[in-house]
């Protein structure tokens, strides 16, 4: 694995804090100067948490990981922390509602599918390991110290999932001030709907990881969303109570928002996944390859590690030119998260698919399989058709969200199928309709699907 996919040259500056400044990824800290003299004058510990609330990492995720990986690039020890306990409880920032419970088992098999994804994008010290005390407020160890420049893997169901409550109450709970943490905004956005008290622990229990890892492995940073400044400011506030020391500091991260401000990363057919099985490299591609003009300076600048002089130049691209632009975001996106190979071959496809023909490339295009069964149809009074409507094939290809958006494009000429165009909405697509190698069908420029027949 080549782990080294920053180049030298990414940046002008030699401290780390300088680069993230730099790439626009911080947006708040608990003390700008201390941290980056910290981070200026020795190589430290920072933890960033996942909880593992489904199988894969999605790109909400990955400017996390790529922060971790400037990090590390730089010399620091990442610290990835896999929330197995806090995700028994759910964290309540950010959201309307409580989280769905979860099953131990669960969310065990969902954090190992983490670490898998996470071996992928930063070096581990496979052979550190650490041991929790039994205790809150006990001492945990380390067999050894990780060896320098590589990242270790932390679980939190290791200390949280057997601790005493009223040992955690009494000498964790005790520190925290009821009326500071309902001013929290975390807490703030869900008190007229309704907070649980199960929720109401979370943020003791985020406070306790830091203190734990700050403890036992000399831990100094932890990084973390925007949505998550609330809960690093009572972990660091923590630690500085129960350790005696002042160096423990908190650094929060913009989120990944469009330029109205919405989050990116949302597809038709939910997350932008970092997992291939659920978002192929052809689809990941394209949602890169198709963001808004006034968002490509932002995803060049954070999710690749072009240079800031060439993300200027290509982000000042104008009209018909910006194309170029998002065609390299989309390749270096693709290529950080699926390697360069999967990445070459969703630009061919992609290319082919812009282009308007069915040439080269156009078998990396994304395959549907349907199956004859799902062709059969009925008129009003119940006779066979012999086929299906061209409308619902649309619609069961995935192509539209409904039948009458599939004659919305249908009747504005928006379909062609194996490059002709079908205008009339009654046309039937039958089992002799699929060539040896599908049918190439066509919505508009930007979708195209490769049907077969199962």
């Amino acid at each position: 694995m080549d782990f080294n996919m920053i180049p030298d040259d990414v940046s002008r500056f030699d401290n780390v804090y300088d680069v993230l400044k730099e790439r626009g990824f911080i947006e708040q800290t608990t003390d700008d100067e201390g941290i980056r003299n910290l981070l200026g004058r020795e190589k430290v510990k920072f933890y960033i948490g996942f909880d593992p609330t489904a199988d894969s990492l999605h790109v909400g995720h990955f400017m996390q990981v790529i922060i971790m990986m400037y990090m590390q690039k730089f010399g620091h020890t990442p610290v990835v922390l896999i929330g197995g306990g806090t995700t028994m409880i759910g964290d309540p920032s950010g959201r309307s509602d409580m989280r769905q419970m979860m099953t131990q088992e669960t969310i065990r098999e969902n954090g190992l599918k983490f670490k898998s994804l996470f071996n992928r994008f930063l070096e581990f010290d496979e052979e550190w390991e650490y041991t929790p005390s039994g205790s809150v407020l006990g001492k945990g160890s380390a067999n050894k110290e990780p060896e320098a420049g590589k990242a270790i893997c932390v679980n939190n169901a290791d200390w949280l999932l057997d601790f005493n409550y009223l040992e955690f109450i009494r000498d964790i709970g005790s520190k925290f001030s009821v009326n500071a943490m309902l001013r929290a905004e975390c807490f703030k956005q869900r008190m007229e709907r309704g907070l649980s008290f199960l929720e109401f622990n979370y943020m003791l229990l985020q406070s306790y990881d830091f203190y734990c890892l700050a403890r036992d492995i000399d831990c100094k940073i932890q990084f973390g969303g925007n949505d998550q400044w609330s809960n690093i400011l009572f972990g660091a506030d923590l630690s500085r109570k129960l350790l005696g020391k002042d160096d423990y500091y908190g650094m929060t991260f913009s989120l990944l928002t469009n330029s109205e401000g919405k989050k990116m990363g949302k597809t038709q057919s939910g997350a932008l996944w970092l997992n291939a099985e659920k978002t192929s490299p052809y689809e990941f591609y394209q949602y890169w390859r198709n963001v808004g003009d006034a968002d490509v300076e932002k995803c060049l600048r954070m999710l690749t590690f072009l240079p800031m002089d060439e993300v200027r130049r290509l982000a000042s691209l104008k009209d018909q030119e910006i194309n170029k632009a998002k065609e390299v975001l989309a390749f270096e996106v693709t290529k950080l998260v699926h390697g360069e190979e999967e990445a070459a071959k969703a630009q061919e496809a992609a290319r082919a698919a812009f282009g308007g023909g069915a040439g080269g490339g156009i078998e990396n295009l994304p395959v549907v399989e349907i199956g004859a069964e799902a062709l059969q149809s009925t008129d009003k009074e119940g006779n066979e058709l012999g086929g299906l409507g061209v409308a619902a094939f649309l619609t069961k290809l995935g192509l539209t969200s409904s039948n009458r958006d599939a004659m919305d494009v249908i009747k504005q000429g928006g379909l062609k199928i194996d490059g002709e165009k079908i205008t009339d909405p009654k046309t039937l697509i039958k089992a002799d309709s699929f060539g040896e190698d599908g049918m190439l069908v066509e919505k508009g420029k930007k979708k195209k699907v490769i049907a077969k027949l199962k």
